[in-house]
């Protein structure tokens, strides 16, 4: 939070920002206040730290300060905020793991009205309808956390702002700032003759206010200014004058302000002299989040010309233009007009990948006066951004118009003009060209709708405005308070009340991710000597590396050394499979984003710009193999490929009423945990020890990997891990092969040595869920049983195997999803090609084979005119049966997730409402649907699921816990201190939990498949026991002594307090030749329905309403399962209608941030969100009879995905369009526009296309 004080005003200013983009020049005067500032352990909680805590707002907790912070600053300057304000102030935040909802849970205790879910019926909050909601038999609770236990906000304890800045502030003279770093000089004058003197002596310099255009260019595009002029304290730039025209405003207001002047400025002038202020203040509420807001300035938007800037098109379009368009690199002030004439209409418009926080895919400003008391254009102005590089004007559009009527022969000319004028290049980054031409289209149609229908309300005896049905299109989707529920089983009243399983325990590093004490990687202090470590990657996809010249980066400041393969001293591949893993490219590199060498140098700084030095001379080396297609056209493939079948296929088809044949592809997804890949190898001096501090989910293979490299025994190699910042799948062979590279760094060097991975850096070299194609043919009878199924799943694995075969083999055990498939054929192939290595994700080739299973499933139903949840019902497993692989299931629990789920979203009176919304609705349409999961849970092979604990007891009581298995936010500490608490029988609040370290549990298996929970509860739960068995006699003797007395009394009886547990795994198996095995020790379940809304004209949509039940055992603790289910559901929604990787034909990822790569923010998840778990469920197989949740939920974010095929189907039916057709994933706006292809997208690229050749 940065607070500043205005001497004119008397007042002070508080805004959120984002660390990144601020230029510490640019905080003379300004008072700082980061997390630690807020609160902490040691001193005081903030209410905002807590609650977030204790709502359980924080999993991997990396984002959690962020979070903090926003909130927090929203709160000084509003103590009791609306919950919009509390929407907005989080709009620029990102969370990978929880879903967004138990954060907004925190907020929701803050906001000043009423938090009802507005589910009402009889006048009662669902809350209160517990007969609708919950069995009467069933005891269940609905309470996570408790408010009785929040301290209460109280503004008169907040910290003041520094008395010392306040006199500064009003008794210094304001002087021009110099300040001269090592490479450039910020200059900030106070007045504007110095502005123009020094813009006279530097023309190359750059004015800078807020660094959001600067400081992207320098951080990303390598653009260096020696020079900056920052003319933020001049007092004419950020004048604010409000005269009875409208209001002048500063270049360097920043965008918040001009929001909050406008907002003010709406409530003061009447309706009818606001339009501007109006269409203006609708691009600010998404133009970037509130922490960009809050810096970037109103000059810096328009001088900047980008064509992505939402305000220039409706500036320009209300006459702003000359400032726009001159060649003036910067205006004191702006004039925005309030008195619009009599008959002038104003409108602004965007469509952007994701509704908030994101840089708009095109964009428009328009214009139009009538002459007086007529449907006549006199003037039009319709401007468009994000079309071209700079804001364009229709100008012959604009001037054909004039002097026609406002009606459907000028709307379709408009059309025709402007699709014909403004022309668009061919796609440079990825993007399609027609979506834009659609969208340029589609806001002139919009804005022919919204202005015919204020005709109408001036003049209703004149206009007829426009069809009722139409008139829903003109509301944009907005962000609302999501309203949520989460039902699971209460515990026993039997249950101690010591006992902790099953109560909704905060995580136990909650309060710490708040305060920002939780220690990641890179929070690690220096150590003497610390070298940092920039990583040099490959620019060809498939190429011989003939020179690399380091002559130049060995000259740059600070640079200690550079590393290369010829400095590995034992391993530099790694044979796990026919192909290596690789550490350093050797004689030839085989991806964009392979690392060729590294730089060391004394900074992070001096070692990128030196990295950015090193010249690589390559040969391109043929086939460059990048896509599935290419990598079956030649044979490219890693082996084995794998087949599973049951029954006769081929005869069954010849038996079946009707047979579909289809194709679905399903984009890759970037695992965008929070923390990028980390480590700090810290050599020990003798030895060869080496301490590895590290970010992964598998030690066991880092140390191998480390160890080889450097041709030392593991024991010598340390691995330290205390929590990682989120991981899903991404750390497990990459940070190994990253910890290789620092550690390969530190040896030859003899210093410690850190590497960070930059975002960039992250996604370009570490690859994702891999991109998949799914082939099926399917045979089914005319009731809608399916009899035969042949399926081919292709992957693309990349550059080497990773864990790509494993994914395939995954991908084909868990194809049938709920499915019974009597006669069934499947093949997957991992696919070889020069792209990053794809590796383990979240789901693990389940979440793409089971969505190619419910395509096809929908499929059918088309074909035959049942609804898809028929379909599925009759094909659904319904008594004990076994799977395509022979493992017998019992499917009572999924059934009972799917009639839950079925009852709890009143699925069958919701599809009525839907129908009838359509009915009434032409260009926004309503979809519904229900999908059911099974998900097999296991490793496969026994050795993988193996675990082991140590646990302490010291003669104070108190237990120090330690396992296997990694901390990523899936709360395992948390549930690990829950057993040994109730195995012990001592609070929860005498057991410890250090780190995971090599040095205590060695051997430790992969915290992976949702396994974590199962395998070390069992390790911890057994050392627990050994240790109760050593005591038992003692306490025994002395039944009524205290947990601290027999501890005392086992040490002096020379009674071991140490003890290690161990679990020798599930006993799994599968036999690939056979086709059949045991390779899943139990099964999940699980239901979920979704509803969504669709905008026909951009392809926008809304998450309405999502209802998951899950079958998840007996669950150890309710708060952090229901945040995992809800994390991956947001996370599957990301996958299967957002989340696009974008690559160049030559195989350099476009997509490369959160800039240009989109995960669901608050604005995507839905308005109402319930999660109930199944009660009196038990599993005899794992810990307490529950079960392993963290993977699971993803696929359920599939129902979105149905759902908006639903409405997509619904908008086909009405249009006539009878031909079948497929949705790929991610199911992006720009597809949901396409497959609604009506006469108006069709003339877009038909008819009108052709006329303009």
């Amino acid at each position: 939070m940065i607070s500043t004080y205005e001497p004119a005003l008397k007042k002070i200013r508080h805004y959120s920002a984002n660390a990144c983009l601020l230029p510490i020049c640019s905080l003379y005067g300004a008072a700082v206040t980061t997390v630690e500032g807020v609160g902490s352990t040691k001193t005081r909680v903030h209410p905002v730290q807590e609650r977030l805590a204790k709502c359980h707002g924080s999993q991997c907790g990396f984002c959690t300060p962020g979070m903090v912070m926003s909130i927090y600053t929203l709160l000084r300057n509003h103590p009791e905020p609306t919950s919009e304000q509390m929407i907005a102030a989080l709009a620029g935040n990102l969370c990978r793991c929880t879903g967004y909802r138990p954060i907004l849970d925190a907020c929701k205790t803050f906001c000043k009205e009423s938090i009802c879910c507005q589910r009402k019926t009889n006048e009662k909050c669902c809350l209160d309808q517990e007969d609708d909601l919950f069995d009467k038999e069933e005891k269940v609770s609905t309470r996570l956390f408790s408010t009785d236990e929040f301290q209460p906000l109280d503004p008169t304890q907040e910290l003041i702002f520094p008395p010392e800045l306040m006199r500064m502030a009003e008794n210094q003279p304001k002087r021009t700032l110099f300040f001269h770093g090592e490479r450039m000089t910020w200059i900030s004058p106070v007045s504007l003759d110095e502005l123009l003197d020094l813009k006279a002596t530097y023309p190359k310099a750059p004015l800078l206010v807020g660094n959001t255009s600067v400081g992207p260019e320098m951080k990303f595009r390598g653009m260096f200014h020696p020079i900056v002029i920052a003319p933020a304290r001049i007092p004419d730039l950020n004048m604010v004058k409000c005269t009875d025209d409208g209001l002048t405003l500063g270049a360097a207001c920043s965008l918040s302000l001009v929001k909050d002047i406008l907002t003010n400025a709406m409530a003061e002038f009447p309706e009818e002299k606001t339009k501007v202020f109006s269409a203006v203040l609708q691009q600010l509420r998404t133009l970037g989040g509130e922490q960009i807001r809050n810096i970037a300035s109103l000059g810096g938007n328009i001088v900047s010309r980008k064509s992505t800037s939402d305000l220039n098109p409706i500036l320009a379009a209300v006459s702003v233009q000359q400032v726009l368009l001159s060649d003036a690199y910067m205006s004191a002030g702006y004039s925005l007009l309030s008195d619009l004439a009599q008959g002038e209409y104003v409108s602004a418009f965007r469509q952007a990948p994701r509704r908030e926080n994101a840089l708009p895919v095109t964009n428009a400003g328009m214009r139009v006066i009538f002459e007086e008391g007529t449907d006549t254009i006199k003037d039009l102005s319709i401007f468009y951004g994000g079309a071209v590089s700079t804001t364009v004007c229709a100008k012959q559009t604009c001037r054909t118009l004039i002097g026609r009527h406002w009606n459907k022969q000028m709307l379709d000319e408009a059309c025709r003009l402007v699709f014909k004028e403004i022309a668009l290049p061919g796609s440079d980054n990825g993007e399609t060209v027609d979506y834009k031409k659609t969208l340029i289209v589609s806001f002139f149609y919009r804005f022919f709708l919204e202005v015919s229908q204020s005709l109408k309300t001036m003049d209703p005896c004149h206009y007829p405005g426009i069809p009722m049905e139409y008139r829903s299109v003109l509301q944009d989707f907005k962000t609302k308070m999501p309203q949520s529920i989460q039902i699971y089983q209460d515990i026993e009243l039997s249950q101690s009340p010591q006992d902790p399983v099953g109560r909704p325990i905060m995580h136990q590093s909650g309060i710490k991710h708040a305060t920002g004490e939780a220690v990641y990687i890179d929070d690690l202090p220096s150590v003497d000597g610390e070298l940092f470590l920039a990583v040099v990657t490959s620019s060809r996809a498939h190429a011989k590396i003939v020179s690399i010249d380091t002559s130049e980066a060995l000259k740059g400041p600070g640079v200690f050394d550079i590393i290369t393969a010829h400095d590995v001293p034992a391993t530099n591949e790694f044979y796990y499979s026919d192909d290596p893993e690789i550490i350093f490219a050797r004689n030839k590199v085989i991806c964009v984003g392979q690392i060729v060498c590294a730089v060391v140098a004394d900074s992070d700084d001096h070692a990128k710009q030196a990295a950015a030095k090193v010249k690589i001379e390559y040969e391109v080396l043929e086939p460059v193999i990048l896509t599935i297609e290419e990598a079956i056209q030649h044979n490219s493939f890693f082996a084995p490929k794998r087949k599973l079948e049951q029954g006769n296929v081929d005869r069954a088809f010849e038996t079946v009423d009707n047979i579909i044949e289809g194709e679905i592809r399903i984009g890759g997804q970037e695992h965008f945990y929070m923390e990028t890949q980390s480590v700090l190898v810290v050599p020990k001096g003798e030895d060869n020890e080496m301490d590895v501090y590290v970010s992964t989910q598998l030690k066991l293979v880092l140390q191998e990997m480390v160890a080889a490299s450097l041709g030392v025994p593991a024991n010598r190699i340390m691995c330290h891990v205390k929590r990682v910042g989120g991981a899903f799948g991404g750390k497990l062979l990459k940070a190994g092969l990253l910890a290789s590279v620092a550690a390969v760094a530190a040896n030859k060097t003899s210093r410690a040595v850190r590497l960070i991975l930059s975002r960039g850096d992250d996604m370009l070299i570490t690859g994702g869920r891999h991109p998949f194609i799914g082939k099926y043919k399917v045979g089914f009878m005319n009731d809608g049983r399916i009899r035969a199924v042949d399926a081919k799943y292709y992957i693309n694995a990349g550059c080497t195997p990773d864990e790509s075969v494993l994914v395939a083999e995954v991908s084909l055990l868990k194809m049938d999803n709920a499915y019974k498939i009597p006669n069934l054929r499947c093949w997957a192939y991992a696919c070889k090609t020069n792209l990053p290595s794809n590796t383990a994700f979240r789901g693990f080739g389940f979440p793409q084979s089971a969505l190619v299973t419910e395509t096809w499933i929908t499929g059918v139903a088309d074909k035959i005119g049942l609804s898809p949840e028929k379909i599925r019902e009759i094909n659904m497993y319904k008594e004990n049966e076994q799977t395509h692989f022979k493992q017998k299931l019992d499917p009572q629990n999924l059934i009972r997730c799917w009639n839950e789920c079925m009852e709890k979203s009143a699925y069958y009176s919701r599809k009525t409402a839907v129908n009838e919304f359509n009915k009434q609705n032409y260009w926004k349409k309503k979809g519904i649907a229900i999908v059911p999961m099974k998900f097999p849970f296991g490793l496969g092979t026994r050795y993988l699921s193996q675990a082991a604990a140590l646990v302490h007891i010291y003669t104070d009581g108190s237990v120090l816990l330690t396992h296997g298995g990694i901390e990523m936010g899936q709360g395992i500490h948390t549930k690990m201190i829950q057993v040994a608490s109730r195995e012990l029988n001592i609070p929860m609040s005498c057991i410890h939990f250090c780190e995971t370290s090599t040095t205590t549990v060695p051997n430790a298996c992969a915290s992976v498949g949702s396994a974590g929970t199962d395998v070390n509860g069992m390790a911890v739960k057994d050392a627990c026991q050994t240790l109760l068995k050593r005591l038992q006699p003692i306490i025994n003797k002395n039944p009524k002594g205290t947990w601290n007395d027999w501890i005392k009394e086992a040490f002096e009886q020379s009674v071991s307090l140490s003890a290690t547990g161990y679990f020798r795994g599930y006993n799994e198996n599968m036999d690939w030749e056979k086709g059949e095995g045991q390779p899943f020790t139990y099964f999940l379940y699980g239901a979920a329905c979704s509803e969504v809304e669709i905008n026909c004209l951009t392809g926008d949509h809304k998450n309405l309403r999502t209802d998951i039940v899950m079958d998840i055992g007996c669950s150890i603790n309710p708060a952090v399962d229901i945040g995992q289910i809800e994390g991956a559901f947001v996370q599957g929604i990301g996958l299967y209608t957002m989340e696009e990787l974008k690559y160049s034909p030559e195989g350099v990822l476009y997509t490369r941030g959160p800039d240009q790569y989109k995960i669901p923010a608050v604005c995507d998840i839905p308005e109402q969100f319930s999660v109930s778990l199944l009660s009196s469920s038990q599993n005899p197989y794992a810990i307490y009879a529950s079960k392993g949740i963290g993977e699971a939920g993803l696929f359920l974010g599939c129902s979105v995905f149905f759902a908006l095929r639903d409405a997509v189907t619904r908008v086909r039916n009405e249009r006539g369009l009878k031909k079948t057709f497929t949705l790929n994933s991610p199911l992006t706006a720009e597809q949901i526009w396409a497959n609604c292809a009506d006469d108006f997208a069709e003339m877009v690229i038909g008819s009108w296309e052709e006329g303009s050749v």
